[in-house]
């Protein structure tokens, strides 16, 4: 990697980074309206089948994605996909309104109204940027609801099987890298671009991941899941609304600890080769809770 290249991609890194930051702060933000709500994802935080019936779903949506776009037509996918974003965008949207307005109704209408636009905006104008906001209003909604839904232990827990489950999926079933073509192809708000380039368009893009990588080619943007920002920001989340005290500095360095496991991924990804980024945030989001909990409380905090 020559000194052009470095300097072509320190902005992009310094904007996935921040993605982090803002995203996570935000979900600590909106997390008491949520609760408030009644907008959870498990009604008892506490049960350990919360992880049997996330991890069923999420094999079910895998598989079923997969299958779709291989043998129907991927057009299915981008409906099945744009239809579940609407619907969480009127979930994040309605304890928002609901903060300033106390007619139910009247929040309800327009959750509805904001979600419909997003969704004309992502058929109309499916850009980079576009999927960029629309990410950052699920990603931010995802993790609240999350957050508040399932206790510490349980999503430490979840952070390390997922962890495993992308790993083997990048680096030995390599059917994420299969899913992330599927989703790009069809411009769907699940991956964060950010364009190395002032000139990029996501809608003009013509080669796939798979292509690019065959052919050796250096890519014009790069693409971060949409879960590699929600799963660590679940801890964080879980243990600003779990603790009695010190809440603030722990889920501050929960963040602390996922940019630091951000650049470690990021050192290996500027090479050139897709990497399963969670490995890398998760034990980073969970190393920055212990050290935290043992450092202001002396034991594992939970």
């Amino acid at each position: 990697m020559n000194k052009k290249t470095r300097t072509t991609d320190a902005l992009p890194i310094l904007l996935m980074g921040g993605l982090f930051v803002v995203i996570h702060l935000l979900a600590l933000l909106v997390a008491a309206p949520f609760r408030a709500s009644g907008v959870i994802a498990f009604p008892d935080p506490n049960d350990p089948m919360n992880l049997v019936y996330f991890f069923l779903l999420l094999l079910v949506f895998t598989i079923a994605i997969l299958l779709i776009s291989k043998f129907w037509k991927k057009e299915v996918v981008r409906i099945i996909v744009l239809g579940a974003t609407a619907i969480l965008a009127i979930y994040v949207f309605y304890p928002l309104f609901s903060i300033v307005i106390p007619q139910a109704w009247l929040s309800l209408g327009l959750s509805i109204a904001f979600s419909t636009i997003l969704l004309i905006m992502l058929v109309k104008k499916p850009e980079w940027y576009i999927l960029d906001l629309v990410g950052i209003f699920t990603a931010v909604g995802a993790i609240a609801m999350l957050g508040i839904s399932l206790n510490i232990l349980i999503v430490i827990v979840l952070l390390i099987a997922m962890s495993i489950y992308d790993a083997i999926s990048v680096y030995r079933t390599k059917h994420m890298i299969d899913l992330a073509d599927t989703l790009i192809d069809q411009k769907l708000p699940v991956l964060f671009v950010i364009p190395k380039r002032k000139d990029y368009s996501l809608v003009e893009e013509t080669k796939s991941l798979k292509e690019k990588l065959r052919d050796g080619e250096e890519r014009d943007a790069f693409f971060l899941g949409v879960g590699d920002v929600v799963f660590p920001g679940i801890l964080a989340v879980a243990a600003f609304y779990s603790l009695s005290s010190y809440e603030l500095l722990v889920a501050l360095s929960v963040i602390l600890g996922t940019l630091v496991g951000f650049v470690v991924l990021m050192a290996v990804v500027i090479k050139g080769k897709p990497q399963a980024g969670l490995p890398y945030l998760c034990t980073g989001a969970i190393l920055g809770y212990l050290v935290a909990s043992f450092l202001i409380f002396g034991t594992l905090a939970i």
